[in-house]
């Protein structure tokens, strides 16, 4: 499941998605295009597919706050937890670096 939450103008929006393999497979395609020097992702579990996407997200920004990209995963995944899990399991990947600022980390993709 994929839920995305957030604002359009003052409309508040929450909207959950249901994504089967098929979908998570195009939707991986899609990210991948996006970014042609990416590497062609090996076929995946759905929980593969969803640390995939994750990683995705913030190769594509280059550097992402850590307040919010917690939102875009926790979007992603569809819930707090789960996105908490994934921040944990991205602060700890070899691609990525973590800068220390005043605000909040910074996170930046660094392959």
């Amino acid at each position: 499941m994929l839920r995305i939450r957030g604002h359009i103008g003052e409309w508040p929006v929450d909207l959950s998605l249901e994504l089967d393999d098929e979908d998570w497979a195009r939707l991986g395609a899609r990210l991948t295009a996006g970014n042609p020097g990416a590497p062609a992702a090996p076929a995946a579990e759905p929980g593969d597919r969803l640390w995939q996407t994750a990683q995705q997200v913030l190769r594509s920004a280059g550097q992402m706050e850590g307040p919010a990209l917690l939102n875009q995963l926790q979007a992603l995944a569809g819930s707090a937890e789960a996105g908490k899990r994934l921040l944990v399991r991205l602060r700890h990947c070899a691609q990525v670096r973590i800068e220390n600022a005043p605000d909040a980390p910074i996170y930046h993709w660094a392959e």
